[in-house]
């Protein structure tokens, strides 16, 4: 989606060897390690090649995370396990550190997978953040503002798919202006858990604010085409007048953010047809309402916009509930006792030189990218992906 969205770059990490002191020679154990280093190296060469389905890189994910479970938790249990220190992981963080045309098959893949990827956070929120001993990195990746951003974030562009499906189908204009103004509220909702984050989040706040204000300048668009088809002409006329405003306010938001630097890569919205088309629109459906008004309706144009539509009958996004894999059958009783308890603590290992030494210095992730277009897509909401 190089045009449209904004992506903070893939996150760069260390290969993970799982090579673990034991007190007991057992081979579940051993066959723990060895299949965790499989399973790592493997999903970082499928993570960064989009050629790659999601169902396979779900199904080494959840492998993943049930050999990592007694890293975790106790097996059998549900305590802390004792060797959930015995591993330092190193990474950057999102803010500190380093042309086909959509199909329908497509667009439900993309909703689909922004919507795990919100549950995937939202399991990361609510059940795993709480559970952490350690003070978090200011910014980090497990700044609770961070993870809150990301989950609506994911919500919100599944829901930016929702939108645009309503809109190729030609649906009702005030099915269309809620679902835009609850997808609004999402990015507004995101931009604002950034803000006490100050210039580190700059470039993510300006990208969550321009969205937002070209979904409101959506939902103002459909909402004045719904009133016109009610006959309520001036109303119709200043909820298109208020839409050209909210089009106007993204266009220096598009110029804001890409002077603003930050380490996700530039792209262009306002370049984008999606955000094209919707300026004529606008003026197509203003025009036609403002000649009706003059030869027919001779209505009053109110002083305030009208309000736009709570809540969407149908549609709405949330994250998909995702729960964590059962424990490989390696992990028994036996198997856990293998492990070694490590001699240093959580808080020596994470304030550690060398860990100090490597966060923000990883080589970055080379990503595999589709061929871009500039075509404009013969689609109603003018949206591609890429």
């Amino acid at each position: 989606m190089a045009h449209w969205f904004h992506r903070n770059v893939f996150k760069a990490t260390t290969q993970v060897n799982f090579e673990i002191g034991m007190v007991a020679s057992d081979q579940n154990a051993i066959k723990i390690c060895s299949d965790l280093k499989a399973c790592r190296r493997r999903l970082l060469e499928l993570l960064p090649d989009p050629s790659h389905s999601p169902d396979a890189i779900e199904s080494v994910f959840n492998m993943y995370l049930s050999l990592l479970h007694g890293f975790l938790v106790v097996p059998g249990e549900n305590t802390p396990s004792k060797i959930r220190h015995n591993i330092l992981f190193k990474w950057t963080h999102s803010l500190l550190g380093n042309t086909p045309h959509i199909t329908m098959e497509e667009a439900k893949e993309v909703h689909m997978s922004l919507r795990k990827a919100a549950g995937i956070f939202k399991l990361i929120e609510c059940d795993f953040s709480p559970k952490l001993t350690e003070r978090q990195m200011e910014a980090g990746d497990l700044d609770p503002r961070v993870i809150s951003a990301y989950l609506t974030q994911c919500t919100a562009e599944a829901q930016e798919v929702t939108v645009a499906r309503a809109m190729e189908l030609k649906h009702n204009p005030s099915l269309i202006s809620a679902l835009a103004n609850e997808t609004f509220k999402l990015f507004s909702d995101a931009a604002k858990t950034l803000e006490s984050l100050g210039d580190v989040a700059s470039q993510w706040n300006k990208y969550l604010r321009l969205k937002a204000a070209v979904y409101q300048a959506y939902a103002y668009c459909f909402c004045g085409e719904n009133l016109l088809g009610q006959d309520r002409c001036g109303e119709a006329i200043r909820a298109l007048q208020e839409s050209q405003a909210c089009y106007k306010r993204s266009i220096e938001l598009c110029k804001d953010y890409a002077k603003t630097k930050g380490p996700a890569r530039k792209i262009h919205p306002e370049n984008h047809s999606f955000f094209k088309r919707l300026a004529p629109k606008i003026q197509i459906i203003l025009d036609k309402c403002e000649r009706e008004n003059g030869f027919i309706y001779h209505q009053k144009i109110p002083d305030d916009p009208p309000e736009l539509e709570l809540k969407a009958t149908y549609g709405l996004v949330s994250p998909n509930e995702v729960p964590l894999p059962s424990p490989s059958p390696l992990w028994t009783p036996v198997s856990y006792a293998a492990f070694d308890t490590p001699k240093t603590s959580a808080k020596d290992l994470a304030n550690s030189k060398a860990a100090a030494k490597v966060e923000g210095d990883l080589p970055p992730v080379p990503e595999v990218t589709q061929p871009q277009t500039s075509k404009d897509p013969k689609t109603s909401s003018g949206c591609i992906l890429q």
